[in-house]
Order: C-alpha cells, then structure tokens, then sequence
C-alpha cells in the first residue's frame, strides 16, 4: 500500500493547464487596441479643450477692444412713390467712432430728411427684393454720411421693415 502511494503515474502528474490558442491572443490584441484608443482619445480631447480655451480667450479680448457704438432713429412710415402704399422702416447706424455720437444727435433733423427724401421715392419693386434692401442701405449710409459733413457712419441696420 505504501508502494502504492509511492508510484504515482506520470499521466496524474501532469498539470491541466488551458491551451493558448488563437482566441487568447485575439483577446488580448483587442484589449490591447481599446486601452490605445482610450488613451488617444483622451489626449486628442485634451488638446482640443486647451486650443478652445486659448481661442475663446482670444475672442473676448478682441470683442473687448472693438465695441459697436450704435444710434437709432425713431421709426419712419413714408409714402412710397405708388399710390396707396406705404413702408415702415425702423433704422439703427453703427458709428466709426462713438465721438460721432453728439454730431449725429445734432444732426438728426439733416439725415431724417434725406431718408424720407430718398425713400419716398422709391418704388415698392425696387425696395421689395434683398438686393434692393441692399442698395437702398448703401445709398442712406452715402446720404446720412453727407448730412454729417463726415464718414461718421460705418454700417446701418433695418429693425423693422414693413410694406403695405
């Protein structure tokens, strides 16, 4: 009986080990390649983040330095050369310079009449399509900056604009 337990046969020796196979080396390539795409990921993200704070940044220093000095002028309801209709403009200019500002307050009866000069006489179709909005915008700017004895005047726009 001693003898017995003594010889062991060399088949109950061996060890079970797991075969290595293909599917654990699939599995470790593919753990492998998510861990390098998370970490990419991230650092690409980190990257972004940073450039989009710097530009933000950047940004708001350049609204800082440039601020729109804006005038408005009360609303306008003109007859337009056709009988019977009649346009409602609401009317606001961006100044080249807010020193502009007082000069453009002393000369606001001079600009209003040369918008109800220039508008009345305008048809419904040449006021009616963009390009006509467009057109009569460069010639009020081109009006209210003679009215003004100076390019005072660097943009206008229409917050209301309505035909009837």
């Amino acid at each position: 009986m001693a003898d017995e337990k003594q010889q062991i046969n060399p088949e109950e020796t061996k060890e079970v080990t797991p075969k290595k196979g293909p599917k654990n080396i699939f599995v470790i390539i593919v753990a492998c390649s998510i861990v390098l795409t998370v970490v990419a990921g991230f650092i690409v993200c980190a990257q972004f983040i940073a450039k989009g704070k710097s530009g933000e940044g950047r940004k708001k220093d350049e609204n800082k330095d440039v601020k729109a000095t804006l005038v408005s002028l009360e609303p306008f309801v003109l007859n337009l050369a056709e009988q019977g209709r009649f346009l409602k403009v609401s009317m606001e200019f961006e100044l080249t310079d807010a020193s502009f500002s007082q000069l453009f307050t002393e000369k606001t009866p001079q600009i209003r009449d040369a918008i109800i000069t220039l508008v009345s006489s305008k048809s419904v179709e040449s006021v009616s399509s963009p390009e006509g909005k467009f057109q009569l915008k460069d010639e009020v700017l081109l009006r209210a900056n003679q009215a003004l004895g100076k390019d005072a005047l660097k943009n206008l726009y229409y917050t209301e604009f309505v035909m009837q």
